[in-house]
């Protein structure tokens, strides 16, 4: 098999995302969907591609449509183009090491990133600034981090003092050409929401979404998006499963106290055709867009 240009642009997608969906690849490419869906084959049947078996009852009923992960083959072809620091790593046993939750939560989180790309390729004046590119003006110190978009906030409720970690499920940005220089990038948050995890719970000690957003609030209020990551403003993004969920985090929000502009809330089931114009919800039950219609 040679490798085409389009085979390469699908080996760096399904690498930035971890795991894409066929119908993902679709929409990202420049192909019709049945090209897109042979070349799948292909690169999957000859190693440049794996198909996590953690999704194996999904294909078995037909129910969904296919996750892709990189492959041994497609990682020693990213590294000797420069695109993967080693080609010699595993990749495929990692791949059977996906436990059905992450593989939920991978997919979740890059439904909603390639649903930004999508919307930015089709609207002029607005560009999607990947991960690394926001990493990249970040201190040196950022950077030389083996996690660097994790960092820790100390959250003070009662008498008690906590100190919180806060790690986004995905940090990016959009650039809009049309506006002052300084003042062009708005920086992202996002939180893919499955909807497992309590929205409140006794204490600050277990893990809960209230505790995620007080950790988001402290670090707007404390400034760390400035010091951690040398940016000026940011808005966490939560997509989450239903109607009611939105409702249950918007109410969650209200509790805390402050900073409920700072979140906007959407679901799965009302995900528009672009992203960039339907409205979410802020911490006060507003609805609001990213950009007007």
């Amino acid at each position: 098999m040679i490798l085409t240009p389009r085979d390469l642009d699908i080996l760096r997608a399904v690498y930035r995302h971890r795991l894409l969906r066929s119908t993902h690849l679709q929409a990202l490419g420049d192909g019709s969907p049945q090209t897109t869906l042979r070349r799948l084959q292909l690169l999957f049947h000859h190693g440049y591609l794996d198909r996590p078996a953690a999704q194996l009852d999904w294909y078995v009923r037909g129910s969904e449509p296919l996750a892709y992960a990189l492959g041994n083959r497609g990682a020693q072809a990213l590294a000797a183009e420069g695109g993967l620091k080693s080609g010699a790593l595993r990749w495929e046993a990692k791949n059977r090491d996906f436990s059905r939750l992450f593989l939920r939560h991978t997919l979740a989180v890059a439904e909603v990133m390639v649903a930004f790309e999508v919307a930015c390729r089709e609207r002029e004046g607005v560009a999607l600034m990947q991960p690394e590119e926001v990493l990249a003006g970040a201190p040196p110190e950022t950077r030389r981090l083996r996690l660097p978009f994790r960092w820790q906030v100390d959250v003070r409720e009662g008498e008690k003092l906590h100190r919180l970690g806060v790690e986004p499920d995905r940090v990016f940005g959009l650039r809009f050409a049309d506006r002052p220089e300084g003042r062009q990038g708005a920086y992202f948050f996002l939180e893919a929401d499955r909807g497992t995890m309590p929205v409140v719970r006794k204490g600050l000690g277990q893990t809960s979404f209230r505790r995620k957003l007080l950790g988001y609030r402290e670090t707007w209020r404390q400034g760390i998006h400035r010091t951690h990551l040398a940016i000026s403003n940011f808005r966490v993004l939560t997509v989450t499963t239903s109607e009611e969920r939105v409702r249950h985090l918007v109410a969650a929000c209200r509790s805390i106290g402050g900073g409920e502009r700072l979140f906007l809330f959407t679901d799965q089931e009302a995900f528009g055709p672009d992203i960039l114009t339907r409205p979410w919800v802020n911490g006060r039950g507003e609805a609001v867009r990213l950009l007007p219609c």
